[in-house]
């Protein structure tokens, strides 16, 4: 009886917890720190390092993400349908979500070398940061351990924990397949949990101010004694 409460409050209760306290923190953080939403970059004490790991960490972390909704979101009947076998979709989920889940840890421990290593750029880590980044490293690293552990101890993830993340959104957590789950997967998941709880009270929630109409915007005409160059602001 213990057992099936403590799996209900992790699968069924906590999730939805860590969801209002990611949208009411990021609400808060909007409208008592507005000009806080930002990476508090430290660029000015070290780039060097910072070329190589921020891009690295970053669009390997686009990857994994991708992968992470095609995985989640995507039921199996699907591909299914699409006659992608089961054998060539786990086969393309483990090499490219392994290599881009390395590349997101090689690139955050990039990151965290300079941040140790520079001086400025360690008296610039915050409270926050303390708690966000090595916490930011377990999700990684669990989650890296649950796709590896995939090659000498299969697991069909879309007929367990895909099953569960989307029962969430119909308000029906299927607790039963989550709970059922390898190790690995249910420790990467609590992992993420904890990180969107903290998302609003660090630097993690620069994500959500990300400057995505720049791509867009119109070009801003200079005028100069050579004429007129266009260019974006």
């Amino acid at each position: 009886m213990n057992e099936t409460r403590l799996q209900i409050a992790l699968w069924g209760v906590l999730p939805y917890l860590c969801l209002a306290v990611l949208v009411a923190g990021t609400a808060w953080r909007y409208r008592y720190d507005r000009f806080g939403f930002t990476t508090r970059s430290s660029q000015l004490h070290e780039s060097r390092l910072l070329r190589l790991g921020a891009p690295l960490f970053h669009y390997a972390l686009f990857l994994v993400l991708g992968g992470h909704v095609t995985g989640l979101l995507v039921p199996e009947s699907l591909t299914r349908r699409l006659r992608i076998s089961e054998a060539q979709y786990h086969a393309v989920a483990l090499t490219m979500g392994g290599a881009a889940g390395l590349a997101a840890a090689l690139g955050l421990g990039l990151l965290l070398y300079r941040r140790l290593r520079v001086p400025a750029v360690r008296r610039a880590t915050s409270r926050s940061d303390r708690l966000t980044l090595p916490l930011l490293t377990l999700v990684l690293l669990a989650g890296l351990t649950a796709t590896a552990s995939s090659v000498t101890a299969p697991y069909d993830y879309r007929l367990g924990v895909a099953v569960w993340f989307r029962s969430l959104f119909a308000l029906d957590p299927d607790v039963t397949a989550m709970a059922h789950a390898p190790l690995a997967y249910r420790l990467h998941a609590l992992l993420a949990l904890a990180l969107f709880a903290l998302w609003p009270f660090g630097r993690l929630v620069h994500a959500f101010a990300a400057p995505l109409g720049y791509a867009v915007r119109p070009y801003v005409v200079y005028r100069s004694r050579g004429g007129a160059l266009p260019t974006r602001r």
